[in-house]
């Protein structure tokens, strides 16, 4: 009964998916134009470059703001992802743990150590 509503689950998002195609490339649109608009304003030096960035960054968020439907194709699209990590029994991480990197003053007192014997 699970791999059923699992199966009819996937077709549903699927479905979605493929109708939101077009708005979720909107979306993409829309976040490039956000995405170049704060870098040319990190960029520019002048202040007329400055402001025609941010109103290039503006009308970005905007448009990505307004674009609800591509926001439910992503949705649909995060909803295969786990469907499909869930058949294949594999452990779906939205958020992986970064591994921890060596202290580098703990292992100068190591080897401080090592030198001192």
């Amino acid at each position: 009964m699970k791999k059923l509503f699992l199966y009819t689950a996937g077709f549903i998002a699927a479905l979605f998916a493929l109708v939101l195609l077009a708005p979720v490339a909107g979306l993409l649109v829309s976040g490039l134009l956000l995405a170049a608009g704060l870098h040319y304003y990190t960029e520019s030096k002048s202040t007329f470059g400055k402001v025609m960035s941010l109103v290039l960054a503006l009308a970005g968020l905007i448009s990505a703001l307004s674009n609800i439907p591509g926001f439910i194709g992503l949705v649909a699209i995060g909803i295969l992802y786990y469907i499909y990590k869930s058949r294949k029994n594999e452990k779906v991480e939205i958020f992986a743990a970064q591994p921890k990197e060596e202290d580098p003053f703990t292992n100068f007192e190591r080897e401080w150590a090592k030198l001192n014997n």
